[in-house]
């Protein structure tokens, strides 16, 4: 009986095993074609980051530190759109737009609209700009909550000074970004929300140069709340 059973697993095994042969067989070309494409895949990832955008990368580094360079010095115009010896942040973005540097471009631009009170502008290029360091991160975001604020969309301006928070706890940004958290939620007319703000830049922040005066502000908001 037990040798039965085992010559039935036998030739179970042996009917999914030609089962299985057949159907490869029948479908040879299109497993043909889904390997080709796979491997061509593959292949031009390999083809476009190795001979397309490293040596963009390159080059819009080389190009990058004059935009930079303008840009520190508040030149936010020469800075953007460059001139007939500066290369702009424009031209980066437009022409070297798959690299790191187009990518960190649309930050610059962002921050340069902003300075420049082109806060639609600003918003637009600094919601582009796709951040991996942490602190740049944070400002990303409170650079694009101060445009929001600027067009009178106080919830949006929340929302992104609470990511700027989030994103990195440190003595350098987060006190500035609670206390716009603080004025935003003032300008929503949730004073309850901005003392805690207040409060938070008070007791976790308290040598930070927002702390000065952050009395002010609570006992404010305070005000505002018993009328």
């Amino acid at each position: 009986m037990a040798k039965d059973k085992e010559e039935e697993i036998i030739v179970d095994v042996e009917q999914v095993y030609s089962k299985s042969e057949q159907w490869v067989i029948e479908n040879q070309k299109v497993l043909s074609i889904a390997v080709g494409a796979v491997i061509a895949i593959i292949g031009g990832y390999f083809v476009l980051n190795n001979f397309i955008i490293a040596p963009q990368e390159v080059e819009a580094k080389e190009y990058m530190w004059q935009a930079q360079q303008a840009f520190a010095k508040d030149s936010f115009e020469l800075a953007i759109y460059g001139d007939e010896s500066t290369v702009g942040f424009e031209y980066i973005i437009d022409e070297y737009g798959m690299t790191k540097a187009a990518n960190l471009a649309q930050y610059y631009v962002g921050v340069s609209h902003l300075h420049l009170g082109n806060f639609e502008e600003a918003s637009e290029y600094l919601s582009s700009y796709s951040c991996d360091d942490v602190l740049v991160c944070a400002v990303a975001y409170g650079a694009n909550g101060d445009a929001h604020l600027e067009l009178g969309e106080y919830s949006d301006a929340l929302s992104l000074y609470k990511r700027a928070v989030d994103h990195s706890d440190n003595e350098l940004t987060t006190p500035i970004y609670l206390k716009k958290a603080g004025y935003a939620s003032e300008l929503l007319g949730d004073y309850a929300g901005a003392k805690s703000f207040y409060e938070r830049i008070e007791k976790e922040f308290p040598r930070s140069q927002e702390a000065g005066d952050i009395q002010k502000y609570i006992a404010r908001v305070d005000g505002m709340s018993a009328n």
